[in-house]
C-alpha cells in the first residue's frame, strides 16, 4: 500500500470524542479523500459499530480505488457495554459484519485491536492465523496489530511467522509530549512492517480546545498541556500546526491518523501537514514537557 503521509481515522464517526451530525461526519470523509487522503482507519468499537456504519455510508460515493480501508477484530460492544473477544471464529465473523456494514467486498488492512486487552498467546495462535486464512482467500489484503503498549508489539511479532504481522499502528507515543514509537523504528524495518501513527494531538492534549474530560492521561500531564498550548498562543502560534507537523514529518513512519467529523478541520489539518515544524518553538515546547514527557497511561 502506497499511504498518504496523513490518513483519516474514522472514530469521531462513532461519537467517540464529542457527539456529531452524520452528515458532517460523511462530509469529512468526502474532504479527506478529495484532499489526497488515500488511507481510512475505522473499528467496530467506535461508537459500539457507529462508526463503522457512518463510514459505509460515505464510502457509497467513493470509487473503490481512491482509499484503502483499515477496520479491526477483537474490542466490540453493545447498549454501552465493551466487549472483547479475539478467538479465531469471532475474528472471521467481524469480518465479514465489518464489510457489510462499509460496503465493500474485500478489506486492504485487517488488525488485531489493542492486543494488550488480549491474552498474547491468543493473538499469536488463534487471532492471527485466522485473519492470514482471509488474507490467503483475498477477503483481506493485509494484516497488523494494533496497541498502545509499544513492548507487545515485539511481543507478539516476535512469536509469529515472518511476514504474518505487515503493520502495526501505535497511538500517542509519536507526539510532542512523547516519541517513544522512535525506539522501536529499527526493529520494525528490520522486520519489514510499515508503521502508522495515531494521534498527533495525543486525543484532544495538544489543542486549544483541551482534552474531553474522560482523557486518560495524569493530571500533571494534563497541566503542562496546558502549558504549552498557552505559550504557543503567546507567541501567536498553533499548537495543533506544530503537532501535525511534527509528527507526519518522519520519513520512517508511512501515515499519521487524524480523526474529526469537520470537513473544515479536515482541510485546516491538511494544511498543517504540508507544513515543516517550526524548530524554536518545538525545542521551547518540548522543554516545557520535560517533567512528564514520555508519560503514558493505562489503555481503557
Amino acid at each position: 500500500m502506497k499511504v498518504s503521509n496523513l490518513g483519516f481515522g474514522a472514530s469521531s464517526l462513532g461519537g467517540v470524542f464529542h457527539s456529531l451530525k452524520e452528515e458532517d461526519g460523511i462530509a469529512a470523509v468526502h474532504a479527506a479523500v478529495e484532499n489526497g487522503i488515500n488511507f481510512i482507519d475505522v473499528s467496530p468499537y467506535y461508537g459500539h459499530y457507529q462508526a463503522e456504519t457512518v463510514l459505509g455510508k460515505a464510502l457509497k460515493n467513493i470509487e473503490r480505488n481512491r482509499y484503502y480501508l483499515s477496520t479491526k477484530v477483537g474490542r466490540y460492544g453493545k447498549d454501552g457495554v465493551n466487549t472483547w473477544d479475539y478467538t479465531a471464529r469471532r475474528a472471521v465473523e467481524s469480518v465479514y459484519e465489518s464489510m457489510e456494514r462499509l460496503h465493500v467486498d474485500y478489506i486492504d488492512l485487517i488488525n488485531v485491536h489493542d492486543v494488550e486487552f488480549a491474552d498474547l498467546e491468543t493473538v499469536c495462535n488463534e487471532t492471527l492465523p485466522a485473519l492470514t486464512e482471509l488474507r490467503d482467500k483475498g477477503v483481506v489484503k493485509h494484516v497488523g496489530i494494533t496497541n498502545l503498549n509499544l513492548r507487545h508489539f515485539k511481543y507478539v511479532i516476535d512469536r509469529v511467522p515472518v511476514g504474518t504481522v505487515e503493520s502495526i499502528l501505535s497511538f500517542c507515543h509519536y507526539t510532542l509530549n512523547d516519541n517513544a514509537l522512535s525506539d522501536y523504528l529499527d526493529y520494525f524495518e528490520s522486520k519489514e512492517i510499515g508503521v502508522i501513527n495515531a494521534s498527533p494531538y495525543s486525543m484532544g492534549l495538544l489543542t486549544e480546545r483541551g482534552v474531553p474530560g474522560w482523557h486518560p492521561a495524569p493530571e500533571a500531564l494534563k497541566r503542562l498541556a496546558r502549558k504549552a498550548v498557552e505559550y504557543c498562543q503567546s507567541k501567536g502560534k498553533s499548537i495543533e500546526q506544530l503537532a501535525v507537523a511534527f509528527s507526519v514529518h518522519n520519513p520512517r513512519i508511512a501515515t499519521t491518523l487524524f480523526s474529526t467529523t469537520s470537513p473544515e478541520n479536515v482541510l485546516k489539518t491538511v494544511r498543517y501537514a504540508e507544513t515543516s515544524p517550526d524548530a524554536d518553538l518545538l525545542r521551547e515546547v518540548q522543554k516545557i514537557f520535560e517533567p512528564g514527557f514520555r508519560d503514558t497511561w493505562v489503555n481503557s
